[in-house]
């Protein structure tokens, strides 16, 4: 069975994203909704999308902020919709790095024949087949863990871990910003019950730290919350 092509749409106005979301699912997309620009960017960064339907208009990060950040890393289609119609605000996005640009309010055929057009000219183009290894990567700030190679870089350099590292960093990054006991960890990682497992997971906890922090008293990535847990920090790598 073919993997169903995923959209992503931008727009604070609930409404729009519902109707356009039970559209496009009737043609057969997977539909994922953002509500202003960062969200947008955080959930391009963490899954794969095809395509992008965005808004300009935006609390947060508007449209075209949103647009240039994601220009800096990806080359997926995005397609403005906007209530702006003078033509100097779509040769603006489209100067910007927009694939098309839809005024509101828009005939919804028109609209889902230019989804498929540009759904079309990029699988075609392959450049699907080459965001396909970027979706293998995962990153916060300098770490980047490549999921295909099971490699570790720090700041471009690569990093040895032992299976167990591997999967305890994979594992959290997979679940960047997000805090976990020891017992949830060891639950994941060796997928058996945990009981009185803190000191190992500390353990490897602190082996992972010397492999990729600076400063392991003062670590940028890999941080204890007290009396909860860890997390793998996210870091902006949009910049």
């Amino acid at each position: 069975m073919d993997e169903k092509q995923v959209i992503l749409v931008v727009d604070d106005d609930k409404e729009i994203v519902r109707v356009l979301g039970k559209l496009l699912e009737l043609e057969g997309y997977e539909v994922y909704a953002a509500g202003d620009g960062i969200e947008a960017l955080e959930i391009v960064t963490g899954r794969k999308v095809h395509l992008i339907l965005l808004d300009v208009m935006m609390p947060k990060l508007d449209g075209l902020s949103t647009l240039m950040e994601l220009r800096k890393r990806r080359n997926i289609p995005v397609i403005i919709l906007s209530a702006k119609t003078e033509e100097s605000d779509k040769v603006l996005g489209l100067s910007m790095g927009a694939d098309d640009y839809v005024s509101k309010p828009f005939q919804t055929a028109e609209l889902m024949a230019r989804v498929r057009s540009q759904l079309r000219r990029y699988l075609m183009l392959g450049d699907a087949k080459k965001q396909e290894h970027a979706d293998h990567i995962l990153q916060t700030g300098g770490l980047s863990l490549d999921l295909n190679g099971k490699e570790l870089l720090v700041d471009g350099g690569k990093v040895h871990l032992t299976a167990t590292e591997y999967k305890i960093t994979e594992f959290l990054m997979r679940n960047m910003g997000q805090v976990f006991s020891a017992e949830e960890i060891y639950s994941k990682v060796w997928n058996e019950d945990a009981y009185a497992v803190e000191n190992t997971v500390m353990v490897h906890i602190r082996r992972i730290r010397e492999k990729i922090e600076i400063d392991t008293k003062n670590p940028t990535y890999l941080k204890v919350v007290w009396g909860i847990g860890y997390k793998m920090e996210k870091i902006p790598v949009w910049k």
